[in-house]
């Protein structure tokens, strides 16, 4: 299939890689209502209530309300950590002789600039490096000040800075990746599940999410992979075990335990995947093969249409989120199926070039039956589209 953008992936991908440069990867994102200068003005910044309100109707609004309301574009250190990784995988296309996105030095360069920005805006206070997200958060349940580190944004900075260690040999980067494996054990709590538990998303909740807790074993699982530290091996043993046995029968996983965590999403599934997955490459131990093969069919047989379209749901259509399409392309790059599934990939990423690229090269954040929503956030799409294009290009050139 051809899109609008030219008769290969390559034009679309630039497009998206000059936005995101010039752009100094900075920009909004779907949760950032708080960060309003308007909203900090008034007393409703201290009303639970009118905080959760004032997120959802800047995330659920397709009209962009942040000029009006002052909210200033801002760096995402998950979104570093995305497109850091992106340009690591690039560089190694460099190292090959493919100079499509730049030389080994251009990239070098990026990939160093990149790594000290997301050393230097790392959280402060804690036991080890780790990161949050630049603006406060509300749920129903409790209130996250900005840069309030989880474990799914220093899962993501930490394997960022391990791939440019890789490339770059600087050794600061490694270390600064290694110590935030006391993080994931000092700083996050644990719920037990019987000889296993689950890590919290952050320090100040006692939440039970699938994929944060995965993400941390990961962590973990790399940084044995480096120094060999057993305790590290053996508590990322416990909660990938934790994770399987909350596996349900037909290979899915709810994206938590909480009553309201009851649904089953595509990109939540794709990041249990590639962590059970990388957890048995980094430690050796491959007892979980059967949950993965198992998630691994759930997962490719209930989240892709014949159209291309990526589900968000395992039980309905819409709303088609950019992080579905661009989590399937990273999911088979990183558990070695990208060419077993070279047809679905390419059906899937054709349909979002065709329907969720604009002609600035930004990608849409939702497709919706009703009124979708353009607005181009930085993390939540044009990082993890970078991400997935990086894979996409290393595993397919």
């Amino acid at each position: 299939m051809e899109h609008r953008f030219g008769s290969d992936k390559t034009n679309s991908f630039i497009k998206l890689k000059t936005y995101c440069e010039r752009e100094n990867f900075k920009g909004w994102d779907p949760y950032d209502g708080l960060n309003s200068r308007v909203f900090r003005a008034t007393p409703l910044k201290h009303w639970s209530i009118a905080r959760l309100a004032w997120i959802q109707a800047f995330k659920r609004n397709p009209v962009n309300l942040r000029k009006i309301l002052m909210v200033p574009k801002g760096l995402n250190s998950k979104g570093v950590g995305l497109f850091l990784t992106g340009y690591t995988n690039l560089y190694q296309l460099a190292r090959s002789g493919d100079n499509t996105f730049g030389t080994k030095q251009e990239i070098e360069k990026q990939i160093n600039v990149l790594a000290t920005s997301l050393i230097n805006i790392q959280a402060k206070g804690y036991s080890g490096a780790c990161w949050g997200y630049n603006f406060d958060w509300q749920n129903r349940v409790f209130f996250q000040p900005g840069n309030t580190p989880t474990v799914v944004a220093t899962s993501f900075c930490a394997d960022a800075l391990f791939n440019a260690y890789e490339v770059t040999g600087n050794k600061k980067y490694l270390e600064t990746a290694l110590s935030a494996a006391k993080f994931v054990i000092n700083d996050l709590s644990r719920t037990e599940k019987g000889e296993n538990f689950l890590f919290s998303y952050s320090p100040l909740d006692q939440s039970q999410v699938y994929n944060a807790s995965l993400l941390g074993a990961r962590l973990l699982a790399r940084c044995y992979h480096y120094i060999k530290n057993e305790e590290y091996k053996v508590l990322s043993r416990k909660v990938v075990n934790a994770c399987i046995e909350v596996q349900n029968q037909d290979g899915s996983w709810v994206y938590g335990a909480a009553n309201n965590q009851q649904w089953i999403d595509s990109f939540h599934t794709g990041f249990n995947l590639e962590c059970i997955w990388e957890y048995m490459q980094y430690t050796g131990d491959f007892s979980a093969m059967e949950a993965f093969e198992k998630g691994t069919t759930f997962y490719l047989e209930n989240f892709f249409q014949r159209d291309g379209k990526a589900k968000y749901y395992h039980n309905r259509v819409y709303p088609i989120d950019i992080h579905s399409p661009a989590q399937l392309i990273v999911t088979m790059a990183k558990i070695n199926r990208m060419q077993l599934n070279k047809e679905l990939t390419d059906r899937v990423l054709d349909w979002t070039l065709n329907n969720m690229q604009d002609s600035k090269g930004y990608f849409y954040y939702q497709i919706k039956q009703g009124i979708s929503s353009k607005i181009p956030y930085m993390r939540w799409a044009q990082a993890w589209m970078f991400y997935a294009f990086s894979y996409y290009f290393q595993k397919t050139k």
